[in-house]
């Protein structure tokens, strides 16, 4: 999971910018937690206490405006009953990897992954891709093996994963769909060769920086192992206390401490 939020704090600064290089600061004053990370943190949550996702997510999302929320989930934090609005958006994808970490069965984690979708985005895309961030995640934990993510995700959801992120850089814009930012995601990660390299790998599609870095992020450190220190040192000084509090507990619950 901070994997995933270093990923989001790392890609934040290059969200509308359509950075296409790998060569660019790591983590500048400029970078900051956003939605992804507050909805991210949302999901541990639940998982942590009682499993109510929807809950979870409008507590945080009230409790953390203005961290760029999409105009219609904006609309779904205010509503005073709020209802899925049929959103294949990445809001789906990018507070998926809690799931992952957490859960451990291919079906627990593709149940429970749909669960952390349709309280808001309830469209087949969208909970199509909170299930394979999510079971990419799981898998490269569990097995080790980019052959077998590759050939699972590929199959499960039926995501080109052939290409390469060198022959998607330079015609890919910045997309809020699950469709068109997933497979990316997973393909950083795929072709990459550590943590640091998968993040790289994702914000330099110069796409949806953040949430790419977010999901990317989170399957490289479930294969790598810990984010590394200095990553981390950068995570913890721009997190709020509350949400790094979340983070350990979530770690002392399912991973070794890191």
């Amino acid at each position: 999971m901070l994997g995933a939020i270093a990923g989001d704090i790392i890609g934040s600064a290059h969200e509308f910018g359509l950075t296409k290089t790998k060569d660019f600061p790591l983590l500048g004053p400029e970078c900051d937690f956003t939605d992804d990370t507050v909805m991210t943190v949302a999901i541990a949550q639940a998982i942590l206490t009682d499993g109510d996702y929807r809950r979870a997510a409008l507590d945080f999302g009230r409790r953390y405006p203005g961290r760029g929320y999409g105009g219609s989930f904006q609309q779904w934090l205010a509503s005073p009953d709020p209802r899925p609005y049929g959103s294949y958006g990445n809001g789906a994808a990018m507070r998926a990897s809690p799931v992952g970490f957490a859960f451990s069965s291919v079906d627990e984690v593709l149940r429970e992954a749909e669960h952390s979708a349709v309280f808001s985005h309830d469209h087949p895309e969208g909970v199509k891709g909170a299930q394979a961030a999510a079971l990419a995640v799981f898998l490269a934990r569990t097995t080790r093996d980019k052959a077998l993510v590759r050939t699972e995700i590929a199959s499960r959801f039926g995501y080109d994963l052939d290409r390469t992120v060198d022959e998607i850089r330079p015609a890919y814009g910045h997309v809020e769909s699950c469709q068109e930012t997933v497979p990316e995601a997973v393909i950083s990660f795929l072709e990459s060769t550590s943590y640091e390299d998968a993040v790289r790998n994702a914000v330099s599609l110069g796409g949806d920086a953040d949430t790419l870095a977010c999901i990317a992020g989170g399957i490289a450190e479930a294969f790598y192992g810990p984010v590394p220190p200095s990553i981390l040192a950068g995570v913890r000084r721009r997190l709020a206390p509350e949400l790094w509090d979340i983070v350990e507990r979530f770690y002392r619950a399912f991973r070794s401490p890191f």
